[in-house]
């Protein structure tokens, strides 16, 4: 590993490159906070999806093509003259400093679970910080992973199950209200109980230490590498896929499940 000297080093030259892209590059000098966005949300993904795959090569490339966005929003904003990556490094610092008062401070916390629950405060008392617990959860997240954050938010606060097996009621409560809603045919109704299951399924599932967004990701890759082998199979045949009967694609799918 580097020292801190060579990683400043390497820092240094990163930002170096971007000042120079900046003015010599035609593509990088009309880039706008707005134009890189979507590019940002890309790059998030595509980080996301090499940590899923524990493929450090890809890690590695992919915090480099986010670190990317972070400079050159950070060079954006200097030319605004509203602020720099010294800006953003220092508030970063303040704000570890701030919300570790366990090892900065003297307040005590040898949980992870205490650490969390003394967050939620302290992002309270912060200036400028979240007027509610809830705030700090954007509204652009993914339905599936707002669900669990606002969860954990509440959690860290007090409101929560006392125990874990307690959620299983309310999971089978709202399975019945799912049912009856679709025999009374109200689609909207149906749809609104879909959500307080799946709600309340995140919440099991949080309430087990189980991530909901890493536990479904798993399960969509087992369906992919389930389902693509049924279309191998029709391929190898000659056939296409709609030929293949229920049976026999059922028969290719516990193949698969058994070959794990």
């Amino acid at each position: 590993m580097k020292s801190k000297e060579e990683k400043l080093a390497a820092f240094g030259r990163v930002l170096d490159t971007l000042d120079i892209l900046r003015v010599q590059c035609p593509w990088d000098a009309k880039q706008t906070n707005e134009s890189l966005r979507p590019n940002t949300i890309e790059e998030t993904y595509e980080l996301a999806q090499a940590l899923l795959d524990e493929d450090n090569t890809n890690i590695c490339k992919e915090l480099g093509d986010v670190l990317l966005h972070v400079l050159f929003y950070s060079k954006i904003g200097e030319e605004k003259e509203a602020f720099d990556i010294a800006e953003v490094c220092d508030r970063l610092n303040q704000k570890l400093i701030f919300r570790h008062p366990h090892i900065f401070g003297d307040v005590k916390a040898e949980t992870a679970h205490q650490v969390e629950q003394n967050w939620e405060q302290i992002k309270l008392k912060e200036k400028g910080g979240n007027k509610t617990v809830l705030e700090g959860v954007p509204d652009a997240l993914p339905a599936l992973i707002k669900a669990f954050r606002m969860q954990e938010k509440a959690a860290n606060a007090g409101f929560d199950w006392e125990e874990p097996a307690q959620v299983w009621d309310k999971v089978k409560e709202e399975i019945g209200e799912v049912e009856t809603e679709i025999k009374a045919a109200d689609h909207d109704k149906i749809e609104a109980e879909f959500g307080d299951l799946l709600f309340s399924v995140i919440n099991a599932a949080r309430l087990y230490k189980v991530n909901p967004e890493n536990a479904l990701e798993r399960t969509n890759r087992k369906f992919r590498q389930r389902f693509d082998r049924i279309e191998a199979a029709a391929r190898a045949q000659g056939r296409p896929l709609t030929s293949l009967t229920l049976d026999e694609m059922e028969a290719i799918w516990q193949q698969a499940k058994n070959e794990k």
